[in-house]
């Protein structure tokens, strides 16, 4: 019986505890661990891993400081909101604060420009975004059904579908010929090709504006995914969370506006799910705050009874109620938040195109969608990976490379640039620019550049061991990159 016991150790743990469900051998997360070990900061650690890899918005944490301190009574944690600390913190209804849901909702109709309305007994809370896309994995679909998901998507989809409820995620292929604009023609090769497997579909699933790209979709592209799941008879889940970090054109269109406002188009409203936070838009992924709204009366009673998993603390539900019913801050933080957001936009692609590094046209999103294709020593996934080790650990960010985020073609990255300040703004672009320029001789005009200041490196006939002298680009000459201007 001990020899037994020796040689059959009994399994501890379920399944999917000691699986790998979770992702976490992705690069995606591989990055996160490389800037946790090593992280930048500017006088301490000036030259740590800077965090490009982390889609936080905090351009406009000023705006809601601010409002706090103006607000006092807004927290039940302070001298003028305690009076109501035993009220709010006894409340155990899952269906929420009626004031929250009711701000929420106002909120929801607000990023979209006022152009649709949304109903406050539709909204079902969860802990954030990742809770609200499992509950409507578990309300739609069983272990083994499959939903399709355009690409490249968030890694972190693979873990918040997939890994507890044993749902698949399929790849609709889309591919930079057109911008990885989502097609019909690419939405029937996967439906087939799942069929062809065996597999059911019980959903699309899309994101918009999208994750990595920072695209937003347009109208005609959202009337294709509706038609599309109105003939297949399949569930459509639209990721919603990035909809007021638009910055540009073409303006934000959301799914409820098609299914109200476009009259001529077939649609069951059964199918259409929409999953939403706080996260991205305000900035407080620490919350903890997602919403599903959905159209269907049966997948609202589910998911409300699911909830109770994950509930927003009620302590949170009081503060943001007080402060999104505050019509004069919601309209001053979107629009402030929108015009930082275009500024950092603009600054960050600008410096990468001094040194002829391009990135997929967006106009929304924390991100952008970086083509390093011409530094890939061949047009493989290893040589990516090989690119992608380099900037970790020598040119010290953390960008995401393309593979992880199940992107078709190598050489793609996506890079955050609303999570940091203007300083590791700078820094970031001296570094990726000493890198690019690695054994290139580059000139640039007598006249010192408007776009240049005293964090920036000036190129001006330098080689890259000259640039390397900078304190802030501690990182060796290779030969894996040959870049040519």
């Amino acid at each position: 019986m001990g020899l037994m016991n020796k040689q059959q150790k009994p399994q501890l743990l379920s399944k999917i505890a000691t699986g790998n469900g979770h992702g976490e051998d992705s690069p995606y997360f591989d990055g996160w661990k490389a800037y946790d070990e090593n992280p930048f900061h500017p006088t301490n650690n000036p030259n740590g891993v800077i965090q490009m890899g982390l889609a936080e918005n905090q351009l406009t944490s000023d705006l809601v400081e601010d409002w706090v301190m103006s607000n006092p009574e807004a927290s039940i944690c302070t001298p003028e909101g305690v009076y109501d600390f035993k009220a709010i913190s006894n409340f155990q209804d899952y269906h929420g604060l009626p004031e929250f849901r009711n701000a929420v909702a106002k909120f929801m109709g607000k990023t979209r420009g006022n152009r649709v309305t949304f109903d406050p007994d539709r909204i079902v809370m969860s802990g954030g975004a990742t809770g609200a896309h499992e509950v409507t994995a578990f309300c739609l679909a069983d272990p083994g059904d499959a939903f399709l998901v355009p690409t490249p998507y968030y890694p972190g989809f693979d873990r918040d579908l997939r890994w507890r409820t044993g749902v698949q995620l399929l790849p609709v292929i889309c591919e930079s010929s057109n911008n990885f604009k989502l097609t019909k023609q690419a939405l029937e090769t996967a439906l087939n090709k799942a069929k062809q497997d065996n597999i059911r579909v019980k959903g699309l699933l899309i994101t918009n504006p999208s994750n990595p790209l920072g695209t937003v979709m347009d109208r005609t592209t959202l009337r294709t995914t509706l038609t599309f799941i109105n003939e297949n008879r399949i569930h459509l889940i639209c990721d919603e969370i990035y909809a007021a970090t638009v910055f540009g054109h073409p303006p934000f269109t959301s799914i409820a506006e098609i299914i109200e406002q476009d009259t001529d188009i077939e649609c069951d409203r059964d199918l259409v799910h929409i999953v939403y936070s706080l996260s991205k838009d305000m900035g407080f992924p620490g919350f903890r705050v997602g919403i599903i709204y959905s159209y269907n009366d049966a997948v609202v009673n589910c998911a409300r009874k699911m909830s109770s998993f994950g509930l927003v603390s009620t302590q949170t539900q009081y503060l943001l109620a007080a402060m999104l019913a505050d019509e004069a801050f919601v309209e001053r933080f979107l629009g402030e938040s929108a015009k930082r957001l275009g500024q950092r936009y603009r600054v960050f692609t600008g410096g990468l195109s001094k040194v002829g590094i391009k990135c997929l046209q967006s106009s929304g999103g924390l991100f952008v969608w970086m083509d390093l294709r011409h530094l890939l020593k061949e047009k493989t996934f290893d040589s990516e990976m090989e690119l992608w080790r380099m900037i970790i650990h020598e040119v010290k960010i953390n960008v995401s490379p393309g593979s992880s985020f199940h992107c078709s073609e190598p050489g793609w990255f996506r890079v955050c640039y609303a999570n940091m300040d203007d300083r590791a703004v700078q820094v970031s672009l001296q570094r990726i620019r000493a890198f690019v320029l690695q054994n290139v001789e580059v000139k640039v005009p007598e006249k010192r550049p408007c776009w240049q200041s005293n964090l920036r490196l000036s190129f001006k006939t330098r080689r890259f061991d000259d640039i390397m002298m900078s304190p802030h680009s501690p990182m060796p000459q290779s030969p894996l990159v040959k870049a040519t201007t």
